[in-house]
């Protein structure tokens, strides 16, 4: 027998967004969720990641606190266990509290269960078969492991189990130059761990080339990195992983991979739809984030125009809108998207970099200033971290902005607005920033850019 329902929503993660707003409006609704409700960002993503980034960042800025006569008669030191058994009871509580939420939802069914499609509009939910006019697909996505002779046959740890590991290895590997990579290896090596990172090429790749060297070649300075390195095989006997290529062996008693995702939808059942998908696996959709199905929808990592909870959600809301509300049917819009490395350096960013507007062939200026030279950065003792601006020669618009660090992922807001409300350069300009602040240093970033236009 086949339930019918006015929505489905597979995935809580970013899914929840249109689920608990379709049941308030009255709509039938059933949210399938094979894992914990909240999906990764709670359970195994944003929020943990930083609830351990935080601590362990500590020692570490205490130790650079002697620039500026602060000594620390000893070391400080972070209880592991406790932290993450804090980090897993905190997390826990909340997917259990939103769970519970779901339960006592009035019009919305929820179905701990794995989803698959067996037609357009028909899914398979455990010993449940659904369907509905509207279903909206957010399953999101997990870390991809890369094909290292060896690696599947050992206890390898992704950032799912860094998470949660009880125990600080005295030896950690990292393999990956990601964001996850740097985050967790860095929190990792905070708390007291020897962390080696096996970096394959560049950190952060995505970033601005500028931006990302910049961020290299000071995180080298306090990180062992192998640069260049690229993993032949990886072993794992009597407790040691050994992680070798062609001219270095590493050994370590942890080893986590932070390679990439990739989208979680090859058990699906995409193949008995019409739906499609690009060559690495995400849904194909349309600038209304319409599936080749009418009716059916899919946002988030598993569609991969942007892997963030921030712009899942906005994705969300605007279903909402669009969808269920049928408010408005214009295409999403998704404005400067922003993101941030929350590692030591952070990292901030916004709009095009500088390999970016050149692909474009636009014609910009770049506008840079540095922590050292603010005042604020002066009082605070810092050593490093620049701020990059580029703006449009011709509209004087800001095309992009980039901070390296700190505070970079609250500073970088100003150049969000910026951009959402196309303010020009001649607007950064006159406005008046409190002094001294670390704001100032963005204000500087416009004044040099202003020097080239």
């Amino acid at each position: 027998m086949t339930k019918h329902y006015d929505v489905i929503i597979i995935g809580s993660g970013g899914g929840m967004k249109i689920a608990l707003p379709a049941a308030r409006m009255g709509l039938k609704t059933a949210l399938i969720e094979q894992d914990a409700v909240a999906g990764t960002c709670l359970n195994r993503g944003c929020i943990p990641s930083k609830m351990l980034i935080f601590p362990s960042e500590l020692p570490h800025l205490l130790q650079e606190a002697r620039r500026i006569n602060v000594h620390a008669d000893t070391k400080p030191t972070i209880d592991f266990p406790a932290l993450i058994a804090r980090i897993s009871r905190t997390v826990d509580s909340m997917s259990t509290g939103q769970r519970d939420a779901l339960l006592n939802t009035p019009n919305l069914d929820f179905f701990p269960e794995h989803a698959e499609f067996i037609e357009d509009k028909v899914i398979q939910a455990g010993q449940h078969r659904l369907t509905a006019p509207k279903i909206f697909i957010a399953t999101g996505a997990r870390p991809w492991i890369p094909d290292i002779p060896g690696l599947a046959d050992t206890p390898y740890m992704t950032s799912a189990e860094a998470l949660r590991c009880t125990d600080l290895p005295k030896r950690l590997i990292v393999i990956g130059a990601s964001y996850i990579a740097v985050e967790l290896g860095a929190a990792y090596a905070g708390a007291g761990a020897h962390v080696d990172f096996v970096v394959r090429s560049r950190f952060l790749r995505h970033e601005d080339r500028e931006i990302s060297l910049a961020f290299s070649e000071q995180f080298c300075k306090t990180h062992r990195v192998h640069q260049g390195m690229i993993p032949d095989k990886v072993t794992f006997e009597e407790g040691q992983f050994t992680v070798a290529s062609k001219d270095k062996t590493l050994q370590g008693d942890a080893l986590l991979i932070a390679t990439g995702t990739t989208p979680c939808t090859d058990d699906l059942g995409l193949g008995n739809t019409q739906i499609q998908t690009n060559n690495q696996g995400n849904i194909l959709v349309d600038d209304h984030l319409q599936t080749a199905v009418p009716g059916v929808y899919a946002l988030g990592d598993c569609v991969g125009h942007y892997l963030f909870r921030h712009t899942v959600n906005y994705e969300g809301e605007y279903l909402v809108r669009t969808v269920l509300e049928n408010s408005t049917d214009i295409p999403l819009d998704y404005g400067p998207v922003p993101h941030a490395v929350f590692t030591h350096p952070e990292i901030a960013g916004v709009g095009l970099t500088e390999e970016q507007a050149q692909a474009k062939g636009l014609d910009y200026v770049v506008g840079r200033s540095f922590y050292t030279d603010s005042n604020a950065g002066l009082a605070r003792g810092y050593d490093h971290g620049l701020a990059k601006l580029l703006i449009n020669r011709n509209t004087r618009h800001v095309l992009g902005a980039h901070i390296l660090g700190p505070e970079a992922s609250n500073m970088i807001h100003l150049f969000i607005v910026a951009m959402k409300t196309h303010a020009t350069l001649d607007d950064l300009l006159d406005m008046i920033f409190i002094h001294p602040a670390l704001p100032e240093i963005a204000r500087d970033a416009a004044r040099d850019a202003a020097k080239h236009v």
